[in-house]
């Protein structure tokens, strides 16, 4: 029979667990890098974006932490726990999730919602802010579009950028014809900006990892 034991066991190997491949490739315990800080005060973030750090919070507060919490109460009773796999494991576990709580907490309770397709007027609607798509060249005439979102909603695959970032900084308050300068670690680029619109900025949702202990145990999902 299959034991909750030996299934802990194996998420802890490096190059087994598909939790372990999903927290490096997602950041699933991910807090901003050293150039995208949290920033103090609002948290500037799309709706869809404010969506899935709340999804991903109820995940882990009401199914992935009781998950856990009764593997390690399991765990506590199999003999002397400093020399128990499960049960130190488990708790480790146990303090990553309670701080990827802490951080979505205050993440959440800072949340300043902007909408990008809100009816923008004036200036507003013609240069790049939070939440602007902006179509830019460079030099050589490679052509390259990104979005402007929260920190919390970075996604390079789908060119959504923080607006703390260098790039986002050096866009932001520009307009159509325009000539910004992005500053590199190796020096500095001249961008034109093509294009600035304000249109619907999809994020991906937040999804269950694979090789969740809440997964694993077939919990029902809660609403």
């Amino acid at each position: 029979m299959f034991s909750i034991g030996v299934h802990l066991r194996s998420l802890v190997h490096p190059l087994d667990s598909p939790w372990k491949d999903y927290e490096m490739r997602k950041g699933f315990t991910r807090k901003p890098q050293r150039d995208e800080p949290a920033t103090p005060g609002k948290n500037y973030i799309t709706r869809s974006g404010l969506e899935r750090l709340k999804d991903e919070h109820r995940f882990l507060l009401t199914r992935e932490r009781p998950a856990v919490t009764e593997v390690v109460a399991w765990a506590a009773g199999n003999g002397d726990r400093s020399e128990n796999a499960d049960y130190q494991y488990g708790k480790r576990r146990l303090r990553q999730i309670d701080g990827r709580i802490r951080f979505l907490t205050k993440r959440i309770e800072a949340a300043e919602v902007v909408d990008p397709e809100a009816r923008r007027s004036g200036q507003a609607a013609t240069k790049a802010f939070f939440g602007a798509t902006v179509c830019y060249a460079n030099a050589s005439g490679v052509e390259r579009t990104v979005s402007i979102v929260g920190t919390d909603e970075i996604d390079l695959d789908r060119n959504h950028i923080s607006w703390v970032s260098p790039l986002a900084r050096a866009l932001m308050k520009s307009s159509v014809g325009d000539s910004v300068v992005l500053q590199l670690p190796g020096g500095t680029e001249s961008l034109t900006v093509l294009d600035v619109r304000y249109q619907r900025i999809d994020v991906e949702p937040f999804r269950e990892p694979p090789g969740s202990e809440a997964s694993a145990k077939g919990l029902p999902r809660r609403r």
